[in-house]
């Protein structure tokens, strides 16, 4: 219910923030999954809000090694600008990847190694993900709250039901859970309220010579739309009208049908 005097974008701010504090309370270490993107982004900047400006949690990158330098060059700055605790983890090499998955999916699947191995190493309970439900399929199948087994994977079949908001904050023994703050988020919600908030952007998501990045990712595997959006009022003009895909530009989503719900089972984000 939104209260009266809120706007939609404070009554989804407010919503991400009782979530964040929700699991800070609840959880007894806590890491941020931070991928550099718009949607990751707007979650500092709520968690900035949650914890009156400052993050009081780490921030973790799971590098794969091949981001656009746009990308490194905004973490390195806003790491430093917003006072997070950052950490740097780095994804192992392609061999230790399912060989029967597709190109652009074993590609990616190497941040899920990567990530098992942060797990392992600095025993997080929690980890705060930037994923939304309009995103793609299989992550409207997602809960707030949501419990991964031992090896980190995902049981779409084995998900609580979360009423009234009314969350299950307790991992199993030897797991974690993921918390999606911005679960409820569509892409035009993101960019209204990196609009009013004046949240800094990669030039990457503006368009250059007709083409532009809705979705980043690695530079190897991910490709710019065609667009003539250069600022965020134009790209909201633009989401009112397209019916192209947010992640179109992701080599990942073009592959055989089941390899994005194969790596999201495996522990993908």
């Amino acid at each position: 219910m939104t209260t009266p005097g809120m706007d939609h974008l404070d009554a989804l701010e407010a919503q991400s923030i009782y979530i964040l504090r929700e699991a800070f309370a609840r959880l007894k270490k806590l890491a941020l999954l931070w991928s550099l993107g718009k949607d990751s982004n707007v979650m500092i900047w709520l968690a900035r809000k949650a914890f009156f400006g400052r993050v009081p949690f780490p921030a973790m990158h799971v590098d794969t090694g091949k981001k656009f330098p746009e990308m490194y060059a905004f973490r390195d700055q806003y790491s430093k600008e917003w006072d997070l605790d950052l950490i740097l983890e780095y994804c192992p090499g392609i061999e230790s990847v399912d060989p029967t998955l597709p190109p652009a999916a074993r590609s990616a699947a190497r941040k899920t190694e990567g990530l098992k191995l942060a797990l392992a190493k600095h025993g997080f309970d929690g980890l705060i993900a930037g994923i939304r439900r309009d995103e793609e399929a299989t992550r409207a199948k997602e809960r707030v709250f949501s419990p991964r087994g031992l090896e980190g994977g995902w049981d779409v079949r084995d998900q609580p039901p979360e009423f009234w908001d009314q969350f299950n904050a307790s991992p199993p023994p030897g797991s974690h859970l993921r918390i999606h703050p911005i679960l409820h988020w569509t892409e035009a919600d993101i960019w209204a309220y990196t609009k009013r908030e004046n949240i800094p952007i990669i030039p990457l998501y503006l368009s250059q010579n007709g083409k532009r990045y809705r979705s980043l990712g690695d530079a190897d595997i991910t490709n710019p739309v065609q667009s003539s959006a250069s600022n965020i009022d134009e790209i909201l003009i633009e989401l009112d009208g397209t019916k192209v895909p947010e992640r179109a530009g992701r080599a990942l989503d073009h592959e055989t049908e089941d390899a994005f719900e194969r790596l999201r089972v495996a522990g993908y984000l």
